[in-house]
């Protein structure tokens, strides 16, 4: 079985105050630090395709609309040792050029490094989906990589 695209290059966090969150063209995750010894019972999660809602022991963690489109009953939420809640959205959109440049419209927005790490990323992953006899994950990439990066379909093989 191969490694998946990130878990061989590694992820591009965006800080927040509750934990990070991170891309790959097909999902959205999410990772948030909580009190240990937190319950499942203790959590509120609601996973829209347009908008999330997260409480933790009656405190609200963030709530929002998010920055794209998800598929919600694809959307899953885990209590990882009772002090990780990790998140997981599919996007609807799972194009390279799809790079989120927030999680929530207008808040927890990645800084402009961040972005072009992400954007880099996305379109280094689209390669190597295009490409899958060869391995992209150490890849550099410079130019442009802006909205997914160039267009090679009209060329012939």
């Amino acid at each position: 079985m191969s490694v998946h695209f990130e878990e061989r290059s590694g992820v591009v966090p965006c800080k927040t105050p509750w934990g990070s969150w991170y891309q790959t063209m097909e999902e959205v995750f999410i990772e948030v630090d909580v009190p240990h010894g937190t319950s499942a019972k203790e959590v509120r999660c609601h996973l829209g395709s347009r908008d999330i809602e997260l409480r933790v022991k009656g405190q609200e963690i963030f709530k929002g609309k998010l920055f794209g489109t998800t598929v919600s009953d694809e959307a899953t939420w885990t209590l990882e040792d009772k002090c990780l809640i990790r998140i997981i959205l599919m996007k609807a959109n799972r194009e390279a050029g799809n790079c989120w440049s927030s999680l929530l419209e207008g808040e927890y927005c990645a800084n402009a490094w961040v972005q072009d790490q992400m954007q880099r990323k996305l379109t280094l992953e689209r390669f190597q989906r295009e490409n899958p006899g060869f391995d992209f994950s150490g890849a550099e990439i410079s130019g442009n990589f802006a909205g997914g990066g160039p267009d090679f379909s009209s060329l012939q093989k």
